[in-house]
This record gives C-alpha cells, structure tokens and sequence, in this order.
C-alpha cells in the first residue's frame, strides 16, 4: 500500500503546474507555478496536499545526482572513475552540472516554502484546523532551513529569503554573512519545533523529533562557526547533546537491529528514520516525484529496469581502509575481511551476495552475486539505495522511476552526536553515557564493543562508515572546517581516490579480498586547500543575479 503522504503528492501534482526546474531568475522573482488558487486552501486534506510536494519534487534535482557527487565523491568516501571527475577531483567550477543543480534545488525548496507559508496565511479557509495550519507553515519552515543548511555549507555566504514576493520591489538582495546564517538556522528550527506534532499525522510526515534532532545537528555545526582559537563554542555543543539526548529519550525512534535491512525494500518510515524525503513510484506519465538516484548507481542493467549507469562507480581506496580487518601488507596491498556489516550493505565485494536482487545472466536470472571481473581494475559497485528490479519490489519501478526514499536524518547519527557533543573541546573521553550511546551504532553494525577513549578521530571515521552513499561525508569534513580546518584538508588530500583491483581468495563465498593499487592510474589524490574548498556560485547564477559578487551583510531577522 502506497504511503499515505504519497498519495497526497500525487493529488498535489494533479493540480499543480510543475515547476521546471531550470529558471536562472528565482532569486529575482518568485515562481509563478505553485498553488495560488485561494478556493484550494479549503480543508485540511487541501492544506496536507500542498505541503507534501515540498518533501520530494523540489528536492529532486539534488538528490538525482548531485546528492552523492557533493556528498561522497567530493568527501572522498566514493568516486567514479570516468564520469564526475571534476567533483571526484576536487575541481568542482562554476559550470559543474551538479553543483548548479544543487544549487538550483535547494533554492527551489526555498522559494516553495516561502510561498506555501503564504499561501497557507493568506488562503486557508476557516475548516482548516488551527493544528494543521501549524504544522504546515512549520513543515514549510523546516524545509527551508535544511535547504539553507545546506546552501551555507557548500557555498559559504548565501542570501536568506523569507518572502520571495518581496524580490518583486527589491531586486538588491544580497549574500548575508555565515554567522549570521547558523544563527536564522538555529532560531527558526528551535520555533518549529514547538508546531509540530510529537508523532507524525500521516506517515512520513514532519514530528517534534525531526526538529529537535536537526537542532542537534544544527548546534554541533554551529559550535565550530563560531569557534575561538579552535575552541568549538562550548554552549552549542551542549545544546547539541541536550537536544540528541531529547530524540534518543523521547522519539520513540529505535535502530533496527541490523543494518542492512535500512535500505532492504520495503524500508520507507521505518523506526530508525527521523525525516526521509517521500518518493513514489509514480509510472511513466510524472517526473520528479520519484526517486531517480538508483538509475545512476546500480553498477549494471543485470540488476536494474534498462537503466543502471553506476558502472565506474564504487568505494575509493580510501573508504576501503576505514573497515577494520583490512590490513596494509609489505607490498602496500590490503588483505583481510571485515565482521563491519556495513560494508556489504553500502558496497559490493566480489562473491559477495544479494539474495533480494534479481540478476541477469546468460540463459536465465539468478539472486545476485556480484561478479568478479578485470585484471588490473574492477569497482566495489554501490550497493545502498540499489533495491533492484520491478520484480523485486512488487513491480513498483522502472528506469529511472523507484519509489524508496531517501535518508535525510536519521537515530544513528543523535547517537553519535551525543558523543561528539560530550567529547567536546577535549582529546579525548570516557564518559560511560557516550561509549554507550557510540557502541550501539557500532555494536549494530556487528563489531565487538568500543573500549577505548572516543577521539574526533574515531567518531569521524564511525560517522563515515555509518553514512557512506548518504551524501554524509563531505558535510562532516565542512563542520570540520569550521574550526580546524587544516585537519579538514589533511584528511581530504590524504584519501586516495585511484583505481584499484579486488580479489577474493574463492569465488563464490570469499572468505577474505585483496586489493591492490592499480600502477597506471595517476590521479589518486587531490590537493584540499581554502581555495577550492567551497563550492563556487554557479556560472548561470551569477550571470542573472550579479549582486551576488557583493560583499555579504548580516542576516537581520
């Protein structure tokens, strides 16, 4: 059965002119394309539908590909070897597709929700419920702070917009400062969080929880912001851990007891997920409310509905080594295996199987075991977020159409908060409270308890095997940044990002792999510094929005 969240999507989308996605001039202007009919605002179900379309369309021109190109090939956990090789390279420009795209994306999400609390104001009816018309605008709201989370933490210094239909009279926005930015940041999730509900009103839907764990985030960044001397602001961390500590406690949330089954089909609002963006499959007819992503990393069509481009993609050298029990032998090779369950859930090992996805092969189909291939090369193929064939999930997908969502928060990452957060300044802790709460993320993923100190060191690379493919890493290492950021650019131009060959020792059922770098390829490592550490404002934006070259202002609510 569809969620319900889904269907009202769907109903939204009947009535609505999609936007297209591709106009230069958003910052000029608002879209003229959402729903301004004041006869819809009417009921609650209206109001519902208007909102939905603001937890997938507007999203989706990040998620299709940008989403894992800024968020793992630029953090270095993923690369692809032919394709995407300016973000992979760490040369992403002002005409890279994806970072356009993300850019675009995410003031789209802007731009919708300003103009849903708009229309929620100016046109709900008086059957509207006054808890409703709440949560709406507060959804609306939530949406437009995570988007601008993400705008500041890619490029630095952006406009904040409130109202789009202001720009109307005022064409001289200009950029507003980063402090500034974190602080609207923090101040808008701390008020959404008082409107929305404590368990969702439909499936998928916004609650308390997903504010308050955001805030956690929200707080754990912001503590860097506005470091001193490297010194993270101690108030931040400690709101950081009181808010983690809050969704842990009170959510209800639990991780599921293993972690492959987050992104087994049906996974979608699952008990570990606190907001997941709400695709749907939707046939042949509508674009944009499905989750596309798949297409692009299934590594082949054997395994995918006629699309499955993810050929030279998979983990890089780098995100390989982050695995205990792959150990450097003499020659510089790896070798070894790992008990980390994660691994297999994010990346495919030769021999290693899926009994839930259907393979093509010669003469027939069989559950998938991931082929060993090459000689001097071959890919450990992304497997997260890969759910297979229209027979594998009940007939609901085809190309470039599949209805699993996407994480975009989830109970793992309060866990590992708390324990950065009550790391805090110092080098390292033992706080009994903090290895509890780091252990079951790390126990869940099947590896033998945490006993010594937590340091930075070991929560990053916890955090990067959590969420690798979850458009995490590059994030983690922009919080970095914010206060330490030579240790942000040591870790990215230490990573290796080359070509490399995996063989198991049997195949099928490998009992151990080695992997060996592959002597012709020479761009293995990138050089990270302050100016090419930021994304640059896309090529097309600056042409239509010039004050952009402006020096930025301070955000003044």
């Amino acid at each position: 059965m569809k969620k319900t969240i889904k269907i009202y999507t769907y109903a939204a989308c009947m009535i609505t002119v999609f936007f297209t996605a591709c106009s230069k001039d958003f910052l000029i202007k608002p879209p003229t394309d959402a729903i301004t009919d004041g006869n819809f605002y009417k009921t609650d179900d209206q109001v519902l539908a208007a909102t939905a379309l603001l937890y997938s369309k507007v999203w989706f021109d990040y998620n299709d590909k940008a989403s894992y190109n800024l968020g793992d090939f630029r953090g270095g956990t993923a690369f692809s070897a032919w394709n995407d090789r300016g973000n992979v390279l760490f040369n992403t420009t002002g005409s890279t597709p994806e970072n356009g795209s993300a850019w675009r994306s995410f003031f789209i999400v802007v731009g919708q929700s300003n103009l849903a609390i708009q229309n929620i104001n100016t046109y709900a009816g008086a059957e509207v419920s006054e808890s409703v018309k709440k949560m709406a605008i507060a959804e609306a709201r939530f949406m437009r702070a995570l988007a601008y989370r993400f705008l500041v933490m890619n490029w630095g210094e952006v406009p904040v917009i409130e109202n789009n239909l202001t720009l109307l009279a005022d064409t001289s926005v200009t950029r507003n400062t980063i402090p500034s930015i974190w602080r609207f940041l923090t101040k808008e999730m701390r008020a959404i969080a008082e409107d929305l509900p404590e368990t969702p009103l439909r499936p998928g839907r916004l609650t308390r929880w997903s504010a308050e764990g955001m805030l956690a985030r929200f707080y754990l960044t912001r503590a860097g912001v506005e470091s001193s001397g490297g010194a993270r602001n101690q108030v931040f961390l400690d709101s950081a851990r009181y808010f983690s500590e809050r969704v842990i406690k009170n959510s209800g949330a639990a991780l599921l007891s293993n972690y492959a089954n987050l992104f087994l089909f049906p996974y979608d609002n699952n008990a570990e997920s606190l907001f997941s963006l709400q695709w749907v499959y939707s046939g042949p007819t509508t674009w944009g409310t499905q989750n596309s992503t798949p297409a692009y990393l299934a590594y082949s069509p054997d395994i995918a509905n006629g699309d499955g481009w993810g050929g030279d993609k998979g983990a890089t050298w780098w995100m390989i080594s982050m695995y205990d029990g792959f150990n450097e032998t003499s020659d510089g090779k790896l070798k070894g295996r790992t008990l980390d369950q994660r691994l297999k859930a994010t990346f495919m090992l030769p021999g290693a199987s899926y009994p839930e996805i259907t393979q093509t092969i010669t003469g027939g189909k069989q559950k998938l075991i991931y082929p060993f291939t090459g000689t001097d090369n071959n890919f450990l193929a992304i497997k997260k977020y890969v759910t297979g064939k229209a027979e594998d999930v009940g007939g609901a997908s085809a190309s470039q159409r599949y209805g699993n969502d996407t994480y975009m928060l989830r109970l793992a990452e309060m866990y590992l908060i708390y324990a950065e957060a009550v790391l805090s300044n110092n080098a390292e802790t033992t706080d009994v409270t903090a290895l509890e709460y780091f252990n079951k993320v790390h126990m869940r993923a099947g590896l033998p308890a945490f006993e010594d100190p937590i340091t930075m060191d070991v929560i990053l690379k916890e955090r990067f095997k959590e969420f690798a493919m979850e458009g995490m890493a590059w994030y983690d290492l922009v919080s970095l940044h914010y206060y330490n950021p030579q240790k942000a650019y040591d870790i990215l131009s230490a990573q290796d990002r080359g070509l490399f060959f995996t063989e198991p020792d049997q195949f099928p059922n490998p009992t151990q792999w080695t992997f060996t770098k592959t002597s012709w390829f020479s761009e293995r490592n990138i050089t990270a510094n302050s100016g090419n550490f930021r994304l640059p404002i896309p090529d097309a934006e600056l042409s239509q929005a010039p004050n952009l070259l402006k020096p930025a202002t301070e955000y003044q609510q």
